[in-house]
């Protein structure tokens, strides 16, 4: 069988503009809807041309305006923002060079709101799109993000106040974690005509799908699999609080409190009551809070399942599995009856071959709606 064949593309960040491409070892990436997600590599440092070439590249002036594009057998597999170069040398006087990035998500986390954004009744994607617009609208701040024009159909009013200082990430994850909420996460490819590397925002309500399923067998495709259940984020209880009211200065400062929601059905079903709460400091509207309340409590009703698996990599797997789902057929011990379930991948980290070591793919599966048994 074929090797694969990986290597990173350094580009400057605002222009995409190709700057090098650098020989590492011990890579692995990771990407996910709903979080961000990671690069970590290593470059040897053989020689004195390689030094520089990666001193130009890479160096310290190079960190936090420096695109890494993952590329496996010519196609995209990843794409983010270099955060932290650490040149290192061991007792021997060999040196490398460890690189770590983010998904261009992680951009966001960088980036704050200076100006107060009004919204009234407009739909969720567009207040989304346009806080990406302010963004990259700012003096420096364009590295090329693209998105469509789909629209959700809810409707929300949102202020976002400049004096508390939100970055535009967590603006968003705001918007989109509101009940009837969206997902969200910038795509990475090549565009078929063009060539171009591409960053697209892609938004899903209420969640990101593509593509046909995906049938995976255990034994078979799976190799291994880890099926947790985390009892630690059950609520029976919930209620969010929100901005402090110091508007009455001779009074005692209190925080909007949400309507107590009480899971009735789960308590007389025999669960034990289990409280939950969240802090929404900046949301000082009681419609909004409640729409987030409502959220969170419904998310946090059963135990978190979130099964892992890794799986041999071949034509099935690509990055494009994200959003996808898979139909994961599974018999053993533990399910002896046979397990036939429906996930959906909101999670992919993909380690590449190294000596000794075959390439591996772990896929990170979306909690079912029963996790205990078969579904069709």
């Amino acid at each position: 069988m074929a090797t694969s064949t990986y290597r990173v593309l350094v580009c400057d960040l605002r222009s995409d503009r190709l700057l090098d491409v650098l020989p590492l070892t011990g890579v692995s990436i990771e990407d996910y809807i709903g979080k961000a997600g990671s690069f970590r590599g290593t470059v040897p440092i053989p020689n004195r041309e390689l030094a520089d070439r990666a001193r130009a590249a890479i160096g310290p002036d190079r960190v936090a305006r420096t695109a890494l594009w993952v590329e496996r057998d010519r196609r995209i597999w990843w794409g983010g923002v270099l955060w932290l170069v650490n040149p290192q040398s061991d007792e021997r006087g060999r040196l490398a060079v460890e690189v770590q990035g983010g998904t261009f998500d992680t951009y966001l986390d960088h980036r704050i709101l200076r100006t107060t954004h009004e919204a009234t009744r407009t739909d969720q994607f567009d207040i989304a799109r346009d806080l990406v617009d302010y963004a990259q609208q700012q003096p420096g701040g364009d590295i090329g993000i693209r998105y469509g024009t789909d629209t959700s159909g809810v409707l929300r009013s949102r202020t976002f106040a400049a004096s508390d200082q939100p970055t535009i990430r967590d603006l968003l994850d705001k918007l989109s974690t509101a009940e009837g909420g969206f997902e969200w996460r910038i795509r990475c490819f090549r565009d078929p005509e063009s060539g171009e590397r591409v960053k697209q925002l892609d938004l899903g309500h209420p969640r990101i799908v593509r593509g046909d399923d995906v049938v995976l067998t255990h034994p078979g495709h799976i190799l291994n699999y880890a099926w947790p259940a985390d009892g630690t984020t059950v609520a029976t209880t919930w209620q969010a609080r929100g901005a402090t009211n110091n508007r009455n200065q001779a009074a005692a400062s209190k925080p909007l409190l949400s309507e107590l929601l009480v899971d009735e059905q789960a308590l007389a079903a025999g669960w034990p009551r289990l409280d939950g709460t969240s802090d929404h400091q900046s949301i000082d509207d009681p419609e909004q809070l409640a729409e987030h309340a409502r959220a969170e409590a419904a998310a946090a009703r059963r135990p978190a399942v979130i099964p892992e698996i890794t799986v041999h990599l071949d034509s099935q797997i690509s990055p494009d599995l994200l959003g996808r789902y898979v139909r994961l057929r599974v018999r053993d011990l533990w399910f002896a009856d046979g397990l036939d379930v429906r996930h959906r991948v909101v999670g992919i980290a993909v380690t590449p071959p190294e000596r000794g070591a075959g390439e591996s793919v772990k896929l990170t599966l979306e909690t079912p709606e029963n996790p205990n048994g078969n579904s069709a």
